[in-house]
């Protein structure tokens, strides 16, 4: 990067923190006797990322899902503990980050309640600037739409060009580049680093710790 970078945004469900099988888990759980018994990890998948009404939505093909979004809350805080780890490298990458000055924030579609909780449980919660924790509550429109990029950007003070994005999926990608923000993906992405790059992403990295490189940190 030409400009000096100042922060990095990350998503955080498969980006920072595994929690792939969680949500899975959650909704094959809160999806049965809704789906067809067929109905698999699979079908899953292609839309995590999006926000959780919408996924229901497509899931059941209901109009309203508010029964099944509590639902599926209920059931992911239950097997919370059980099944959240932060990818590997994450919390160095962090502190790392933290310690040459770049600042960190979240941009994700979860709700505020259980994104601090998966924050401090894997222990990024204090390498985070709580102001720009920016979940599905502090948005009117969710990624793919810019705002949620631009509301963690505006909290920390900083332009599009001195920040940079990352996720594992294709919302996170347009969001960020909407917002005029480069977009990195990761290659752990369940739904393949080719979509990404597809999408736009600028950058792809396999390892966490490949931001070094990206930040002029090595």
């Amino acid at each position: 990067m030409t400009t000096e970078l100042k922060a990095m945004l990350f998503d955080l469900d498969g980006t920072i923190m595994d929690t792939n099988e969680l949500i899975i888990e959650s909704f094959l759980r809160t999806l049965k006797g809704t789906v067809p018994p067929e109905f698999n990890r699979e079908h899953i998948i292609p839309s995590m990322g999006l926000p959780l009404a919408e996924q229901f939505r497509l899931f059941s093909g209901r109009e309203q899902v508010e029964d099944l979004v509590a639902a599926y809350r209920e059931v992911n805080l239950q097997l919370h503990d059980e099944y959240v780890k932060a990818f590997p490298y994450v919390k160095d990458v962090f502190a790392r980050l933290h310690e040459a000055g770049i600042r960190i924030g979240i941009v994700t579609t979860k709700i505020r309640l259980t994104t601090e909780r998966g924050l401090r449980y894997v222990g990024l919660y204090d390498y985070v600037v709580p102001e720009a924790i920016v979940t599905i509550e502090d948005v009117t429109h969710p990624k793919p739409h810019p705002e949620p990029v631009q509301r963690a950007l505006d909290a920390l003070g900083i332009r599009p060009e001195e920040a940079l994005m990352v996720g594992d999926s294709v919302v996170d990608i347009q969001s960020a580049e909407a917002a005029g923000v480069a977009s990195v993906g990761v290659a752990w992405s369940l739904k393949g680093e080719a979509l990404l790059k597809e999408n736009g992403a600028r950058h792809i990295i396999h390892d966490m710790r490949d931001l070094y490189a990206i930040a002029g940190l090595e």
